[in-house]
């Protein structure tokens, strides 16, 4: 029943978190991502972290089986290859019995298709190396480590990669990196089971440590206990040594597969304080095969979600217009734009993870993945292909990480990011080809005028500082192209102007 239970809240999170990359449902799955360790670590939201220290204090790593998505992506994974395995396996018994019935006198080859596991020792040098040089690349602002294997942020990755292939709106840098990322996950959780959680992920050592000590864990009933090793042939952590008989509680992550396996019920999920739990050897006896539970709850998580990427792929999909219009290009800028409640351009690449749910949410293509080194695959802003309107505040609702604080309406019109600038050799009006305006007239702060200019034969935009917010309305319009007529510089430290 607890495995039930457990496979139940993990396909919630894992289907709401995966629309959540998608763009689909903020406003129902959005707290979702503010339960994820990392980003609230760098967030400094105190409540959530003492609340999975807790969680885990009391339970173990409950966090890592069932909020965490690359958590329990590595659990669908293991399900694939424990279901191909199963029917694998059923198949050859079954081609076994026509030889025997058949009275051949081939030698049948026999293969082991089910997965089995082995107690590994842990491996504490990379395991606490790891997570020290993920402490230090915090505190040091180099956040592409954290970017490259914090579980949330690379899940992110990893999804946002896939639909962007499947829309055809393919980043480059992201796709190769979500790729590679999906590949070598998928070929550990093939392999190895939870290795990435217990030997590479910062945040499985950090509530590993916590877990050592969980009040309530799997214990074993010694009257019931045969010794016959299927709960450690059936670990995907690997922390069950049969023949030292221990668990190491700081690899379990809760996924109570070993008491579904116990055909014995001396496997038990109980209170038991400080103690630790210990097996103990007893006389061998077969076990019999169990038929795996959470199959069905698997299968609908992977149906739906599907469903939603297909659904959002072809939205992202339908255009309209037949004229071939040159594309915008992005200018070079002095400093980055940062949206809107980031404070500053420091502040803002110090705390985030790169975990693309920002990217996701922003409905005007205004936030994109870098391709900088110095900031790889964390977002930069760019108004090629829209702006960032005044009355949209969807990134600084969805940031799990305290990268872009939450903003409303009324605070956005008071922020200024960036100051736009005039190229006056680019401007049609003032190179006297056609009357224009159309930065002014879309300007929403009201920051830009057309002034008549003695000798101009068109009046000419010019730029009033204070009133300027940054959100590239006037770059996204202006009609000259590759590059705009009038483009926004960024700030490094952001202003609040006077209301």
């Amino acid at each position: 029943m607890l495995r039930k239970i457990r496979i139940a809240l993990a396909a919630v999170f894992f289907v709401g978190i995966t629309l959540l990359f998608v763009g689909i449902g903020q406003e129902w799955w959005g707290w979702m991502a503010k339960l994820q360790f990392l980003p609230s670590a760098l967030a400094l939201n105190f409540a959530v972290i003492a609340g999975i220290l807790l969680l885990t204090f009391v339970f173990g790593r409950l966090y890592c089986s069932v909020i965490c998505p690359m958590g329990v992506f590595q659990d669908v994974v293991l399900w694939i290859r424990r279901t191909g395995g199963k029917w694998m396996q059923d198949a050859q018994t079954r081609r076994l019995k026509k030889l025997k019935e058949s009275g051949s006198t081939e030698k049948p080859v026999v293969k082991q298709y089910l997965k089995r596991f082995s107690y590994v020792p842990e491996h504490k040098w990379v395991r606490y190396g790891v997570l020290v040089l993920s402490l230090v690349s915090i505190f040091v602002s180099g956040q592409m480590l954290i970017a490259l294997i914090a579980p949330y942020s690379a899940y992110g990755r990893i999804v946002r990669s896939v639909f962007g292939a499947a829309s055809g709106s393919v980043v480059p840098a992201l796709l190769i990196t979500g790729l590679v990322t999906l590949v070598v996950i998928f070929c550990c959780a093939w392999l190895w089971g939870r290795e990435y959680c217990n030997t590479i992920c910062p945040v499985g050592t950090t509530l590993g440590l916590v877990s050592r000590f969980s009040l309530f864990r799997p214990t074993i009933d010694l009257s019931k206990c045969t010794n016959c090793g299927r709960c450690g042939r059936g670990c995907k952590a690997s922390c069950i040594d049969t023949q030292n008989h221990r668990i190491d509680y700081s690899r379990c992550v809760d996924c109570f597969d070993c008491l579904d396996n116990c055909t014995e019920g001396a496997l038990k999920y109980r209170f038991v304080g400080f103690k630790g739990a210990r097996i103990e050897a007893a006389p061998a006896s077969p076990a019999a095969p169990k038929s795996d539970g959470g199959r069905r709850a698997f299968l609908a998580t992977t149906a739906f979600v599907g469903t939603a990427l297909a659904a959002k792929a072809q939205e992202d999909h339908m255009h309209g217009g037949f004229a071939t219009v040159i594309d915008k290009q992005n200018p070079e800028r002095g400093t980055r734009l940062v949206p809107f409640g980031a404070g500053s351009v420091k502040s803002f690449y110090d705390h985030c993870t790169a975990c693309q749910l920002c990217v996701s949410a922003c409905p005007n293509g205004v936030l994109r993945p870098s391709s900088d080194f110095s900031h790889f695959l964390q977002p930069e802003m760019g108004y090629e292909k829209g702006y960032c309107r005044p009355e949209c505040t969807a990134c600084s609702q969805v940031c799990p990480a305290g990268a872009i604080l939450p903003v409303t309406e009324d605070q956005k019109q008071t922020i200024q990011i960036g100051l736009a600038h005039v190229n006056l050799e680019l401007c049609f009006a003032a190179q006297g080809k056609e009357s224009c305006g159309n930065c002014a007239y879309h300007c929403p702060s009201g920051a830009i005028r057309m002034v008549k200019t003695e000798g101009a034969q068109f009046p000419v935009p010019t730029v009033a500082e204070a009133q300027c917010i940054g959100c590239g309305a006037c770059e996204n319009l202006c009609p000259s192209r590759p590059i705009s007529a009038i483009t926004v510089r960024g700030i490094s430290v952001h202003h609040t102007q006077n209301a």
